[in-house]
């Protein structure tokens, strides 16, 4: 008697990558650009998500969805900052995967939306591992963390193609060699734009908003 083999795995990442593809395509042709936006606890992601808010709600209509295990903390941030938000529970599952985001989407009514944030669950494994069907993948990594982060972590770093280097006002404080990060990010993604930044003050923005804005114009071009 032949025994059947199914290798659930590969089925289960089939599934998700036609689910993403279904949010990429849904998107484009609604004219949303959707900004998958991962980090580890503490990084911060919701700090530097208001500060980009507030830079770019004069060009866009502008959505976010907040993805936890658990709380409604961080979109009610975006509530109390006027920002248009929804709140989504993942079940325990450490990541959004694109089932997820498309479920979300459909509840959160992005269509009338231009850029689309979705501020995943903090983590560097997890979140990397999932495609959410975003338009690009923005990875924050914070001077505390240390400069080893593209060695320990290095599908996060693959995934993205863009990484925010946030809190550079700590530098006085915390031992970080910028020209050692830059290394590591691009042996594993030469493709990658760099940010260095301070979502305190505001040190770096300028140019993480015009990289954005050119990727959101272009996407709505094509």
């Amino acid at each position: 008697m032949a025994v059947k083999v199914i290798d659930v795995e590969q089925s289960v990442d089939e599934i998700n990558r036609r689910a993403a593809e279904e949010v990429r395509a849904h998107n484009r042709e609604a004219g949303t650009f959707l900004v998958n936006l991962m980090a580890s606890p503490g990084a911060g992601k919701t700090t530097v998500l208001l500060r980009t808010l507030e830079a770019l709600k004069n060009f866009y209509r502008i959505g976010v969805m907040e993805a936890d295990i658990d709380a409604t903390v961080d979109a009610e941030k975006m509530e109390g900052a006027g920002v248009r938000s929804i709140q989504v529970h993942t079940g325990g599952e450490c990541a959004m995967d694109a089932s997820m985001t498309r479920q979300a989407i459909r509840e959160f009514s992005t269509d009338d939306l231009d850029l689309v944030f979705l501020e995943n669950v903090g983590n560097l494994v997890c979140p990397a591992e999932q495609d959410t069907g975003a338009s690009v993948n923005v990875e924050i990594l914070s001077i505390p963390e240390g400069d080893d982060k593209p060695l320990k972590y290095p599908l996060m770093f693959e995934v993205c193609q863009a990484v925010l280097i946030n809190k550079i006002d700590t530098r006085a404080y915390f031992r970080f060699d910028d020209e050692a990060v830059i290394e590591r990010i691009y042996a594993r993604n030469p493709e990658a734009k760099i940010f260095f930044v301070s979502a305190k003050t505001g040190e770096g923005f300028d140019a993480w908003i015009d990289w954005l804005k050119n990727q959101v114009d272009a996407w709505n071009k094509e």
